[in-house]
């Protein structure tokens, strides 16, 4: 079955925003609700059948539940994406997707293994549901398939807790995505209380008993026009506790009643202001951040301030003063800012004089280490948030809570005023947490929320004593007796607030963040929860199944005891027998005269030792068809590209002295000698490039900021300027732009990619890594994401790490559509040993896979689509071609395995070269799936004296828009 993506956003209304569509000229005086799943293409939109709400209430929280069940008028299956957003302090509690007519729950698994398995199962036709979380607080939800002429249903759970309210507790209920549904069912569980209250203006809601300890009501299409409901509860004056028992362990949630603090805290005279003035600052709401700053300073009075940018590295703007108030200079700085490149909050030094660091941003570190200085003993964070839920606002709060700050956030222009007063007073503020008879102590924040601060933890005896610490006030304690009513949430949100005070640093926390996060099924960075279908799915990927799937899961795992190891070694077992192939090629002696003329029969090998023997090559044609050649064919003409495009980065390594090691063995016997590279120059002909390559210098940077707007979200144009600017000599200006692909999408392994390969060509190693570390962490399931990553430790001289990741391709086994890519990083594995100049750590390492083969030329092609078939083609100073049919040269040239699915790679060796030229082509032969960049992208890495100190390598890239073309990358002179 050929599936179909489905891009879809899924508008929840948690965050309050509602995409601005209309579909079809709207009746006067009406609205018309926009799709709630969208799909580009698709002949008739994805239509919301019906909607139930049910909310819960258990003391001061509340656990909200969605239903959805969706339609496919279309005569085709879907895949679809769903996307939303939620407010901060709301925590994703459970998800089930309906598998034949019952719904199945969700589990947690690790973020790339949920992505890994849904991808594999998809291919198969079935039914797998994945739930996971991007960057900020966005998630997605992935379902395949939405059934042709059918429905689909989705149930999401989240939690949160009530917020106070005047007299009572406040819960809003947005409403706006279930507008193109006849009405909405609600039922609000609220054991032994009376009916919720309804905000006015709303409209009148009638609930009634249901006889099961609810109230239910029925809210037709008319009024969901006007957004959200909110619902008012009784309200509790004194504090309140809540336990919950979870795996014979005891935890407890606290909400303890604050006053409101009314005095000004004691303000700075030395401050630091760390303004993001990355791409994604252009969304923010800048007038209201000035208009915060000029409150701030105005209170100030005098204060000296230091300017930090943070883009793709951190610039040092300089000191101004700021006198009376008046901090013009400051301003007008800021207002000049041009927001532009990545953003890495590292790579600046925090001045011991500063008393207060305000950091103003989105809180998406995309680039670098991405972690933030770490600040001196007293030194005050502050972080200001104005791009709502665009932003990463837990991490930013943690952030700065972890330093005696706060986050000050806003959606609006009117909650300025609030936030400046956030800003400028002394709030009580939790100062120091301790407990007997309890441990494992987490506030949900140092600050009160609407006047309750909410603490959690894990009991260690059946009563507790809570202290709770106060600056500037007396010490509060509370008692967590046996009594305390039972909450079905208590643990998870105490899991939720330990995961956001870890994720002021994720990248450091990783591992402590994935198990809270798989132990209580949290949505995260690393975790993920997924629906499959069978239960040997589950037991394919030792995945531990929901409980009416786990008898007979049990029952079939004892079976499967002692397959995987004897699986692994097969796999080595196999891997060995074709590298000693690869040996026996590589000792064999290869004429270097004319070939001889192709005879009518030739005579199969029937020995080892000719396993080799040479086979003239058919006469050259149309590539034989494949199942990814069949497919193009047949789709080429609705998914053709526009024509093929070649952009170079081009760099060498650098010469490196030779090293003396007799000829036929593992080390240098001459390769590479007297063989240099050309590439093929090429130049973008788009309006933007000649316009750019037409101006000076320092013009040229002036020139990509007025074009930027109408390229912004192509990779092209950011690939192509930084192109430009780098042969204008422009490199830090080049490298910001390049790093602009950081933005695009923060969860796009083919975008990372692309990314990474052009940062190596540009000899930028130590940016490239990090990339590839998330690259792997987002697609661990697919061996080139080790093997980028192995290759640029290498390129950064770090070469431990590079030989235990390309170790991980070799080792691990893969889907079948990746096979052969093992045998390449065994080669470069084995490269790296020998040329390292520096014993490394092979003990773990099978030692008849350790054995360099020393090459005169090497060429591998690779390419960041998945599912495509691209062809390398080296032709040799006899006319020879060397291809996917034509394997082996007169010469001894040979190329690997055909690639036609997955991302390659693709590798041509030649031990011993003729004297001549050598052409390098890339031949583009076609594609399964829409590609996400817009193109394929592809690299060419070109090595003489592989393997040894000698050895040289020239990279570049290529972007091909038109399936059934080839294009010259460059050429080998061997003299």
């Amino acid at each position: 079955m050929r599936s179909y993506v489905l891009h879809v956003c899924l508008l929840l209304g948690l965050s309050g925003a509602v995409a601005a569509q209309v579909i079809g000229p709207p009746d006067r005086g009406s609205v018309t609700a926009p799709p709630l799943m969208r799909a580009p293409g698709a002949e008739r939109p994805i239509v919301l059948e019906t909607a139930t709400v049910e909310v819960e209430l258990n003391g001061g929280l509340a656990q909200t539940t969605v239903e959805l069940t969706f339609r496919n008028p279309n005569a085709r299956p879907l895949e679809g994406e769903l996307q939303f957003p939620l407010h901060e302090g709301q925590q994703i509690s459970a998800f089930a997707l309906d598998i034949d007519g019952r719904m199945r729950a969700a589990v947690p698994v690790p973020k790339a293994q949920g992505q890994a398995v849904f991808e594999s199962i998809e291919r198969r036709g079935v039914d797998p549901a994945l739930l996971e979380k991007t960057e900020g607080n966005h998630f997605r939800l992935r379902v395949y398939p939405i059934p042709a002429q059918g429905t689909r249903r989705v149930r999401l759970s989240y939690v949160e807790a009530l917020r106070p309210d005047r007299d009572g507790r406040r819960l809003r209920l947005p409403l706006d995505y279930a507008r193109g549904a006849d009405a909405v069912d609600l039922r609000v569980i609220a054991r032994g209380a009376s009916a919720p209250r309804v905000d006015s203006g709303f409209g009148r809601v009638d609930f009634k008993r249901d006889g099961q300890g609810g109230y239910r009501a029925r809210i037709e299409r008319a009024q969901l026009v006007g957004g959200g409901l909110g619902l008012r509860f009784a309200r509790a004056e004194s504090a309140q506790v809540y336990t919950q028992s979870v795996d014979g362990q005891h935890y407890f949630l606290a909400e303890v009643p604050v006053a409101a603090s009314v005095a000004q805290r004691a303000l700075p005279q030395r401050v630091g202001l760390v303004w993001d003035s990355s791409a994604s600052g252009r969304k923010r709401d800048l007038a209201g951040e000035l208009a915060l700053l000029d409150r701030y300073f105005a209170a100030l009075g005098d204060a000296q301030v230091r300017l930090i940018r943070l883009r793709d590295r951190a610039e040092d703007a300089g000191d101004f003063r700021v006198q009376g108030g008046d901090w013009r200079a400051l301003r007008d700085a800021l207002k000049a800012t041009v927001y532009d490149g990545a953003t890495d909050p590292g790579g600046w030094t925090p001045q011991a004089e500063v008393e207060e660091y305000l950091l103003v941003s989105d809180g998406l570190f995309n680039y670098g280490q991405r972690r933030f200085p770490e600040l001196g003993r007293g030194q005050r964070l502050y972080a200001i948030n104005s791009a709502g839920n665009a932003a990463d606002s837990a991490r930013l709060s943690a952030l700065a809570e972890g330093h005696g700050g706060r986050l000050i956030a806003w959606q609006t222009p009117g909650a300025i005023e609030s936030g400046a007063r956030e800003l400028l007073a002394a709030d009580a503020r939790l100062a120091d947490l301790e407990a007997l008879g309890a441990t494992d102590l987490v506030a949900e924040s140092a600050y009160p929320q609407d006047g309750v601060l909410r603490v959690a933890g894990r009991l260690t005896a059946p009563s507790a004593t809570l202290t709770l610490g106060f600056a500037g006030q007396s010490p509060q304690q509370l008692t967590i007796g046996a009594d305390a009513p039972d909450s079905a949430y208590a643990a998870r949100l105490w899991a939720g607030y330990r995961v956001r005070a870890l994720g002021a640093e994720p990248e450091l926390n990783r591992a402590a963040i994935a198990r809270l996060s798989q132990q209580f099924g949290l949505v995260t960075p690393e975790s993920s929860l997924l629906v499959l279908e069978a239960v040997a799915d589950y037991l394919q990927y030792d995945i531990l199944p929901p409980v009416e799937l786990r008898a007979e899961f049990d029952r079939l795992k004892s079976a499967q005891r002692g397959q995987r190891d004897e699986a692994r070694r097969s796999h080595l077992d196999a891997i060995a027998a074709q590298f000693e192939d690869t040996v026996q090629w590589w000792q064999k002696t290869w004429p270097k005269g004319r070939p001889p003329q192709p005879k009518p029969t030739i005579a199969a090998p029937t020995t080892e030792s000719d396993s080799y023997a040479y086979a003239p090559p058919m006469p050259m044609a149309a590539p034989a068809p494949s199942a990814v050649r069949e497919v193009a064919a047949a789709d080429a003409a609705s998914q053709s590209l526009e024509r093929i495009e070649v952009t170079g980065a081009r760099i060498s390594a650098e010469d490196l002295e030779p090293e003396a090691a007799p000829k036929g063995e593992a080390g240098d016997g001459g390769e590479g000698r007297g063989a240099t590279i050309a590439l093929q120059a090429w130049k973008p002909d788009s309006p933007y490039a000649a316009r750019l390559r037409k101006a000076g210098p320092e013009q040229a940077y002036a020139i990509y900021l007025d074009e930027r707007d109408g390229y912004a979200a192509s990779t092209a144009f950011y690939l192509d300027v930084a192109d430009v600017l780098l042969e204008k000599k422009q490199r830090a200006l080049a490298l910001r732009v390049l790093s602009n692909l950081a933005e695009l999408d923060l969860e796009n392994r083919h975008i990372l990619r692309v990314l990474g390969y052009r940062l190596l060509q540009a000899d930028e190693p130590t940016l490239a890594v990090p990339l590839f570390e998330r690259v792997v962490r987002l697609a661990e399931e697919e061996p080139q994401s080790f093997r980028d990553l192995g290759l640029a430790h290498a390129a950064a001289r770090d070469y431990q790490p590079a030989i235990d990741s390309l170790y991980q391709v070799v080792s691990r086994t893969w889907d079948s559509r990746f096979d052969g890519v093992a045998l390449i990083a065994l080669n470069e594995l084995n490269a790296i040993v020998a040329t390292s100049g520096r014993p490394l750590d092979t003990s773990a390492m099978d030692k008849r896979l350790l054995r360099n083969l020393p090459l005169d030329l090497r060429a591998v092609l690779s390419w960041d689509s998945d599912n495509s078939d691209m062809d390398l083609w080296v032709t040799d100073p006899n006319g020879e071609r060397c291809y996917y049919q034509h394997t082996l040269t007169y010469q001894g040239g040979r190329i690997s395995k055909d690639f036609t699915g997955g991302y390659g790679p693709e590798e041509f060796m030649l031990r011993d070269a003729k004297p001549g030229k050598y052409k390098v082509e890339a031949n583009f032969y076609g594609d399964r799936q829409q590609l996400v960049t817009g193109a394929t992208t592809l690299q060419l890495w070109l090595s003489t004296g592989f393997g040894t100190a000698r050895q040289q390598d020239q990279r570049v890239t290529l972007r091909l828009k038109q399936q059934s073309e080839t294009v010259l990358v460059g050429e080998f002179e061997v003299k």
